[in-house]
């Protein structure tokens, strides 16, 4: 028998509103008063302001990238499970669903909330595997993508080792953005 049923909704930042880069840069975070912050997603973003009124929390680690909104409509003992759904929230976006790595620039919409009347149903040890799953389907449900990290390495070596390195760096599609000579350093 179901106990809490929790259904949310996956929206890519990018995509829907552009969020992303400014929580990135600190333009929005949730450091700001809510108000304060409702009106720069409202005006900059075109969020709904009654939404950016009602976001939870930015993941993972509280000041990333992604939200947590509740967009429910009177649901009953919401308040009482909202820090397990942030927990939840965290735990996910710290631990993405396809390769364990970091989410970027996703808004989780809480739509419904269907909770147990007896109060230990609704415990954290509940609330929160619960929606983490929920975070994981919605994410899986939208087609998620993966995105290809990109390093700059400085690589010092005595010339006789720079063809070898070139032939390390050019395997997969890497660029040698410049060579110089290298520096001899007097050894005493």
């Amino acid at each position: 028998m179901r106990r809490s049923i929790i259904a949310a909704f996956h929206q890519t930042l990018k995509q829907a509103y552009g969020h992303a880069p400014a929580a990135e840069a600190g333009t929005v975070n949730s450091r700001d008063d809510y108000k304060a912050r409702a009106r720069i997603l409202a005006d900059d973003f075109s969020w709904d302001v009654t939404d950016a009124r009602k976001t939870w929390c930015f993941g993972p680690d509280t000041t990333g990238p992604n939200l947590l909104v509740d967009v429910t409509k009177g649901v009953q003992y919401l308040n009482e499970i909202k820090d397990s759904c942030v927990a939840a929230f965290q735990w996910a976006t710290k631990e993405g669903v396809c390769a364990e790595e970091n989410m970027r620039g996703i808004r989780f919409n809480i739509l419904d909330v269907t909770l147990h009347a007896d109060a230990i149903h609704r415990g954290g040890g509940q609330i929160i595997p619960t929606c983490r799953r929920v975070c994981y389907a919605a994410c899986l449900l939208a087609t998620p993508g993966l995105q290809e990290p990109v390093y700059q390495v400085n690589i010092e070596c005595e010339a006789v080792c720079v063809p070898g390195r070139n032939n390390v760096v050019n395997i997969e599609e890497n660029n040698v953005l410049e060579n110089s000579d290298s520096v001899d350093y007097d050894r005493h």
